[in-house]
């Protein structure tokens, strides 16, 4: 049996928020790893707001972003969901992570998940989400769903992930995320 190579998996949180439910989300994740898949977690906070003056060069934060999303064999993304749509924070990193030349999304496999307090979960901010990383030529893992509602009460107080049916729909979405990028990197 041939061994399969480790997939690299680069976590993205939309919130800047220090206690953020996202990036907890993507902390929990971490914990649910399956066998030969690693997740490192990139920090959105230093990214400039987009200007196209300003992309000849990249500024160092964007062209670090850039490296890390061409370097990761898929992307996860936890999306808080800001009035029905994602962060102008996330939706800003995609701007730059959009640009030529080498546009680093286009193919890229990916998967969505997020975190809100409401009773929706993170629906339409996931849905908006899909829009976007589908233009950008993302490939999109469609299931299963992650949408976190209550987020206070799928949370301890130390940001710890202790809602065991939203822990096994994670774990699934992990193992669905090492198959799809798998896949899609056969072809």
């Amino acid at each position: 049996m041939i061994e399969e190579r480790p997939l690299h998996v680069l976590g993205i949180s939309g919130s800047l928020r220090v206690d953020s439910y996202n990036t907890a989300l993507l902390r929990a994740a971490a914990e649910l790893l399956p066998p030969g898949m690693t997740l490192e977690i990139t920090d959105l906070a230093g990214i400039p707001l987009f200007n196209q003056d300003e992309e000849n060069p990249f500024p160092e934060e964007v062209a670090r972003l850039r490296a890390r999303i061409a370097a990761a064999d898929a992307l996860l993304f936890a999306t808080p969901e800001y009035n029905s749509s994602i962060s102008g924070v996330l939706k800003n990193a995609l701007d730059w992570a959009s640009r030529a030349p080498d546009m680093p999304l286009a193919g890229k496999p990916a998967a969505l998940m997020g975190a809100s307090t409401g009773v929706f979960g993170t629906a339409r901010a996931q849905l908006h989400l899909r829009q976007v990383l589908a233009h950008l030529g993302a490939l999109v893992l469609t299931k299963p769903e992650v949408m976190v509602m209550r987020a206070a009460d799928a949370f301890d107080e130390q940001g710890r992930l202790v809602n065991e049916v939203t822990r096994g729909f994670l774990g699934q979405l992990l193992v669905e995320l090492a198959q799809w990028t798998r896949l899609v990197s056969a072809r």
